[in-house]
C-alpha cells in the first residue's frame, strides 16, 4: 500500500540577525507549502503581535485637528502626523500618558517627551514640529496603549472624549516591514520541493525572531482549536496521528538482539499486515536516499545500512559519528522524511 504521508520541513534557521531586522529560512517544505506557510504567517505576524502606539493627543490651544499653532512651522494635521511615526516600548498593559512641553526656538524629536516608568520611546530621534523663533511654544499630552494591529480611530472612540482631545488611528504593530520568498530547492530525487525565507524588520521593542517565532505559536493554537470538539478530543486525535506515521512504532520483536549486534537489517524479522506498507522503506538502502557522499561514508563506518537502521537512532546517537556532524544530520532528517520515517 502507497504512504502519502507529507514529510515534515525543518526547524527555522538564522540567516541574519542584524539589529531590527532578521532573515530566517525553513528548508524542506512539501510542494506548494512556502506560500500556503508564507502568506498565512505574514498576516498573523502584521495583525497578532502585541505594540504599544499613541492614541489620543490633546495640545495646548489647540480645539481640533485643522487648526494652526503659532510660532510652529508645522500645522496641526503635520504634527499629528508625525505623532503616529513615534515608537514606544511599553511594559505595562494599562494606558501610560506621556508629556511634551518646550519653549523657544528649536527642533523638537520624540527624545523630548517625558514619559513615566514603564515607558520608553524608541525612536528619539524622530522630528515632531520645528519651533521658529523664541517665543514659541509646544506643550501636549498623548496617551499610550498596548494593542494588536491597526485600529482606526472610529473604533477607538471613547464615550467620553475631553474637550481638546483628538483621536488618532493607531498602527499598533511593532513589526515594521514584513516580506517572504518561496525558491525550490532538492529534498532526494524531487527538486519541486520549497525554502521559506522570511525577511522581517521591527521597531525595536521586539526581536525579528521573536515576531516569527510567537506568529508560528499562534497559527498552531488557533488549529488545534478547530482539530477537535474540545482540548481533549484534540490531544486525542494529535495521538493517533502520532501513532499513524509510519517508522514511529517498529515491531520489537529481536529488538535486544539486534542492539546488542548493531545489526539494522530488517531480514527475517516478522512483521504483520498493517507492517508490509513500512517494510521497503525500511529496507531501502542509504545509498538510495541521496545523502552526500561524507554522511554516506560516515554511516557505511558506523555500520549503518539502511533507513530502518537510520530510523532507530536518536539525533543524539549521530552525533557522536566520527564526520558526522549538525549539516548531516539535517541531511538525514530530510531524507527519512521523503520516506515518511523519522530519527527515534
Amino acid at each position: 500500500m502507497q504512504d502519502f504521508e507529507i514529510a515534515l520541513p525543518l526547524s527555522p534557521k538564522i540567516i541574519l540577525e542584524e539589529g531590527k531586522k532578521g532573515i530566517y529560512e525553513i528548508d524542506g517544505l512539501y510542494a506548494g507549502y512556502g506560500h500556503t506557510l508564507g502568506n498565512s504567517l505574514r498576516r498573523i505576524i502584521l495583525s497578532s503581535i502585541p505594540g504599544a502606539a499613541i492614541t489620543t493627543v490633546k495640545i495646548e490651544g489647540v480645539s481640533h485637528e485643522f487648526s494652526t499653532i503659532s510660532g510652529i512651522k508645522e500645522d496641526v494635521i503635520v504634527l499629528l502626523l508625525n505623532l503616529k511615526q513615534v515608537r514606544f516600548n511599553m511594559d505595562s498593559g494599562a494606558p501610560l500618558k506621556a508629556t511634551l512641553n518646550i519653549k523657544g526656538q528649536k527642533v523638537v524629536t520624540a527624545g523630548d517627551f517625558e514619559t513615566p516608568a514603564g515607558l520608553e520611546v524608541l525612536n528619539k530621534d524622530r522630528v515632531i514640529a520645528t519651533l521658529t523663533d523664541k517665543n514659541s511654544h509646544l506643550s501636549l499630552e498623548v496617551d499610550v496603549e498596548k494593542g494588536l494591529g491597526y485600529v482606526p480611530r472610529e473604533v477607538l472612540k471613547k464615550d467620553k472624549i475631553e474637550t481638546g482631545m483628538i483621536i488618532l488611528d493607531a498602527v499598533f504593530t511593532p513589526v515594521r516591514r514584513v516580506n517572504y520568498e518561496v525558491e525550490n530547492m532538492r529534498v532526494g530525487d524531487r527538486t519541486d520541493y520549497n525554502r521559506l525565507r522570511f525577511i522581517i524588520e521591527t521597531d525595536g521593542s521586539i526581536t525579528p525572531r521573536f515576531a516569527l517565532e510567537n506568529s508560528i505559536k499562534i497559527l498552531l493554537k488557533q488549529l488545534s482549536a478547530i482539530v477537535g470538539f474540545s482540548e481533549e478530543d484534540t490531544n486525542k486525535m494529535m495521538e493517533e496521528v502520532k501513532s499513524k506515521q509510519p517508522g514511529a512504532e517498529l515491531k520489537k520483536s529481536k529488538k535486544d538482539n539486534q542492539e546488542k549486534t548493531g545489526e539494522d537489517s530488517f531480514e527475517g524479522e516478522e512483521l504483520s499486515s498493517e507492517d508490509d506498507s513500512q517494510a521497503d522503506f525500511l529496507k531501502t538502502r542509504i545509498e538510495d536516499l541521496g545523502l552526500s557522499n561524507r554522511t554516506l561514508n560516515s554511516l557505511s563506518k558506523a555500520s549503518i545500512r539502511t533507513a530502518g537502521g537510520l530510523a532507530r537512532k536518536k539525533a543524539d546517537d549521530l552525533k557522536e559519528i566520527e564526520g558526522l556532524g549538525e549539516k548531516g544530520i539535517n541531511e538525514i532528517r530530510r531524507a527519512l522524511g521523503n520516506l515518511g520515517l523519522i530519527l527515534k
